[in-house]
């Protein structure tokens, strides 16, 4: 059973300044969720990292912060599904040398891939999703860790989804992955416990306006599920110093 924590958005205000000073990954930063929360968190003063596999977008939110007039974001284009270790170590030592630390991480980008049943599913789409849905995470956060330690309070933030508490049919890799995922995040949560100043912790953003949803839902009225925007006091939480005591928790969006 899931133990989803409950977030009163509408309770929550950030300081304007909340991520001053801290330099914060994000994968899937070119869309969707993933793109509101780079944009979110440079407004409210951070450095962001912008991680994705098309320069592209990543190039016109790149200049959505700069013409807002926040920190100069960076751009690190890579390709989650063909991503080895050694491109993880070189993403270490980039920012190593850029910014010499990392204060946070999170974890988008995802692949929804087939809804199609078990038997009819292709392996070669279950080893997509599990490579960039799960195995990918695991080799950047295990890569930059030593970059988190050296932050006052790291923070990852895994995505989760209402499929990986409990599986649902036709939902095939992408529900195995996200149930991969929230393990992953609890496993290294037990491990930072105590012994490390970086925390672990999942956002499972709910039904969301974007175009995996969108995909997922096709018949669905867009205008009927909240916007990215909608979820970005959470993200913001789970980034800044007020949640400094929460590690192994699954939050709802």
């Amino acid at each position: 059973m899931n133990n989803l924590t409950p977030f009163d958005h509408n309770n929550y205000h950030p300081a304007p300044q909340l991520l001053a000073n801290k330099i914060i990954a994000v994968t899937g930063a070119g869309a969707g969720i993933g793109r509101e929360a780079a944009f979110t968190y440079a407004a409210h003063g951070a450095t962001v990292v912008l991680l994705g596999r098309t320069t592209e977008k990543l190039e016109q939110i790149y200049d959505d912060i700069e013409n807002a007039g926040y920190p100069q974001a960076a751009i690190y284009p890579i390709n989650f599904e063909g991503a080895v270790e050694k491109d993880y170590e070189d993403m270490c030592n980039s920012l190593d040398n850029a910014f010499g630390r990392l204060d946070g991480i999170l974890h988008n980008a995802s692949e929804l891939g087939e809804r199609t049943p078990i038997a009819n599913y292709s392996t070669d789409v279950w080893q997509r999703l599990l490579q960039v849905n799960v195995t990918a995470p695991f080799m950047m956060t295990k890569a930059l860790m030593p970059l988190l330690q050296r932050a006052d309070s790291g923070s990852v933030v895994f995505t989760g989804s209402s499929v990986g508490y409990k599986g649902r049919a036709f939902w095939g890799a992408y529900a195995v992955s996200k149930a991969a995922t929230e393990n992953l995040m609890q496993v290294l949560a037990e491990e930072l416990d105590e012994v490390t100043n970086v925390r672990s912790n999942s956002i499972n953003p709910g039904a969301t306006r974007t175009s995996m949803r969108a995909a997922a839902y096709p018949a669905e009225n867009p205008a009927t599920v909240k916007q990215a925007k909608d979820l970005m006091p959470l993200y913001l939480y789970l980034m800044g110093e007020d949640s400094k005591d929460k590690n192994g928790q699954q939050f709802q969006g």
